[in-house]
């Protein structure tokens, strides 16, 4: 019986990625507001009640596609900054960003999935924050670690700002300054943006050289949370 179950679960697992692999194409080719499960299903050879066994409904498929993308997203943010460890603190927060962006360079409809306009009639489940939280914890997690080693700047933060600022601190980091929360919250709303910019022609014609434009903006960024050093 056991070995019955396996097999199960792993035509499960393949049914499941096809599935999502349907509807990533489907994403690519008509946007996310227009998935269909009758699509997905009449791509894959299935009756619609068969592929809702595996997802009841869009919505649900929808967020699936979601939390996968931010998963993937969040795998690349957080090798980029394993990989450079004993870099200083601005050069490994270049290393996540600018492998932020060139996660969404290669994955353009993943990206406007999770960072581009909602999808008409979805909300998007508690489910999904873990996932897209990801990015936002390796960077929070280098400004920590410079500041322990002193690579950390104070920051000015107005008066009015400050119970903000605690509260972000409380939610997201309690260990750091909550000035140092407060621009982390700005930095990481300012990296996607630099990201969406780019990927969706906001910069055409006016940015040539992105590379160098990005680490440039990425270093700003980083020196705008209060990271200091190098960016090497």
């Amino acid at each position: 019986m056991s070995a019955v179950r396996g097999a199960r679960a792993r035509a499960r697992i393949e049914v499941t990625a096809a599935i999502k692999e349907v509807a990533r194409r489907q994403l690519a080719a008509e946007g996310a507001a227009k998935l269909s499960l009758r699509a997905v299903a009449r791509e894959l050879g299935m009756v619609s009640s068969a592929l809702y066994r595996y997802f009841p409904s869009r919505d649900e498929l929808l967020t699936a596609l979601i939390i996968d993308a931010y998963d993937s997203l969040g795998e690349a943010a957080e090798r980029a900054g394993g990989a450079v460890v004993g870099a200083g603190p601005v050069a490994r927060w270049i290393a996540v960003c600018e492998a932020a962006r060139g996660w969404a360079l290669t994955h353009t409809h993943e990206y406007a999935l999770i960072y581009g306009s909602p999808v008409p009639g979805y909300t998007a489940p508690q489910a999904t924050v873990r996932a897209a939280s990801r990015v936002g914890l390796v960077l929070i997690g280098v400004v920590r670690d410079a500041r322990e080693t002193s690579g950390l700047a104070e920051l000015p933060l107005p008066a009015g700002l400050r119970p903000e600022a605690e509260r972000m601190a409380a939610d997201l980091a309690p260990d750091l300054p909550p000035e140092a929360a407060l621009a982390l919250v700005a930095a990481w709303a300012q990296l996607f943006g630099l990201i969406g910019f780019e990927l969706f022609g906001q910069f055409k014609g006016v940015v040539e050289d992105r590379d160098a434009f990005f680490r440039h903006a990425a270093t700003q960024l980083a020196h705008g949370v209060g990271l200091v050093g190098s960016h090497r």
